[in-house]
């Protein structure tokens, strides 16, 4: 600041401090106790006075001021050179006002940036809406469906269900939140839930409603699997009871006194129920190991001993058959975590299909060891696992039939599976049991040539 600018600041200060001296020297004037030129001599010299003893003061003042106006503008100029006391509290004061307002809106822009990193990175599609049911911000899993440039969009040029846009209209209205379940259509289509709330009050950006969408298919499959299932399960209930009952009625009335007949059909009625044992106990197996699928078994198992057990338990089967079973083992595995009974009915299963399916006079082939690598089945395998392979030498399984294979009841053919005791829910129930064991397993097969279901379970160690 130039001379002249103090000067012009300092003038109003000085003339208001030195009224009091001039109205003094005018009484004493009036009175007749002082002459007219040393009254105005005095009054100059107490202007003179207070203008030199005034004027550090004014000029560190301007100086502060003029620093504060830089700091406003963002500026980084250093501290001015101050003379006198006031001026520099005044220095310091800005300082430490400067340091903690810096440290303010540190904390802030960095609770900003984590805010926006936690909306972007939601699992759930959200769009902020304004008054006018445009977007005002999509976070990621929101542009991933929609696409990125969607800011200042019409919400119907983004989603052109009439049930959404009718209930964003009613809450932008002014009416509460509200909740509509619709179909994304798409290369894969999706079933969502809109949920559409007002906010209290609207955003600095302008946002009054937020409205986020929930994947609901999984939820909407599972429900239509359930419905499936009892669909399924009720007929292949209905089947053989309807054949017991008929046979039962025949033999009350025309074959009650056919001694050859009875016999034929209770030979028949027999399989019949046998059948539905099997079927009642594996839906009971399945249930009980879907209830306790979310918890790891304890425990401790002997992959080896295990297998041992059940290929002794099923060579009849196997002879009857003209079939072998050839175990391929390493003299020790690790131990896995889980529980035998369980793991014995996964090989169970899987040896039992074989033997149904594979070629009479072929073998069932079951080899083992310990893998650190993915397997090859897809999926991955768990690190450090044990993994049985039992392989069979049938038909095969074509490849578009090889995803479905766990599904309950599924059966890549229905009459040979009946015919041959299969429920349909063999490879179901291995599949729970290993999601238990947070093991996997892996299916590959070839037409004409056989098939390999592959299980891995994670060691101890791993």
């Amino acid at each position: 600041m130039t001379s002249g600018q103090i000067t012009r600041r300092l003038l109003p200060t000085v003339a208001a401090l030195s009224t009091p001296t001039v109205a003094v020297f005018v009484v004493l004037l009036a009175a007749g106790e002082v002459a007219f030129w040393p009254a105005v001599i005095g009054t100059a010299a107490t202007a003179l006075l207070t203008a030199l003893l005034l004027r550090p003061y004014v000029a560190d003042l301007a100086q502060v001021a003029r620093y504060a106006r830089d700091l406003i503008r963002g500026g980084e100029a250093a501290a001015p050179r101050l003379r006198t006391d006031i001026g520099s509290d005044m220095l310091a004061a800005l300082g430490q006002f400067r340091r903690a307002w810096r440290s303010h809106s540190e904390d802030m822009a960095t609770l900003l940036a984590f805010h926006e990193t936690l909306f972007d990175n939601l699992p759930e599609p959200l769009l902020l809406l304004n008054g006018q049911r445009r977007i005002v911000r999509a976070n990621a899993a929101a542009r991933k469906i929609f696409g990125r440039q969607q800011q200042g969009r019409d919400l119907a040029a983004v989603l052109r269900n009439p049930d959404v846009l009718e209930a964003v209209d009613q809450v932008l209205a002014g009416e509460p939140g509200s909740t509509v379940e619709f179909n994304l259509p798409g290369p894969v289509e999706c079933d969502l839930r809109a949920m559409i709330e007002p906010l209290p009050q609207a955003g600095v950006d302008g946002t009054v409603a937020v409205l986020s969408l929930h994947d609901v298919t999984a939820l909407k499959r599972m429900e239509q699997m359930r419905a499936d299932f009892v669909a399924n399960a009720s007929h292949e209930l209905r089947t053989p009871l309807a054949a017991i009952l008929g046979f039962v009625e025949t033999l009350r009335g025309p074959a009650r006194d056919d001694s050859e007949a009875r016999e034929r059909f209770l030979a028949i009625m027999y399989d019949q129920a046998t059948r539905m044992s099997r079927l009642v106990g594996d839906l009971l197996t399945l249930s009980r190991i879907e209830l306790q699928e979310h918890t790891r078994p304890e425990g401790r198992a002997d992959v080896s001993t295990v297998l041992r057990r059940v290929a002794t338990g099923l060579e009849m089967q196997a002879e009857q058959r003209n079939m072998r079973i050839d175990l391929n083992l390493p003299e020790s595995l690790p131990l896995v975590a889980g529980q035998e009974d369980e793991l014995a009915q996964v090989f169970q299963n899987l040896i039992d299909n074989a033997l149904k399916y594979g070629r009479e006079g072929t073998s069932v082939e079951i080899s083992g060891g310990v893998t650190p690598e993915p397997s090859a089945g897809g999926g991955e395998c768990p690190a450090r696992a044990v993994c049985i392979a039992v392989r069979d030498h049938g038909e095969g399984i074509a490849r578009e039939h090889l995803p479905r294979l766990t599904e309950r009841f599924f059966r890549v053919d229905t009459a040979r599976s009946r015919r041959l005791g299969g429920t349909g829910l063999g490879l179901a129930i291995v599949k729970h049991v290993l999601n238990r064991h947070r093991g996997l397993l892996t299916i590959d097969s070839t037409l004409g040539e056989g098939s390999v279901f592959t299980v891995c379970l994670p060691t101890i160690e791993g």
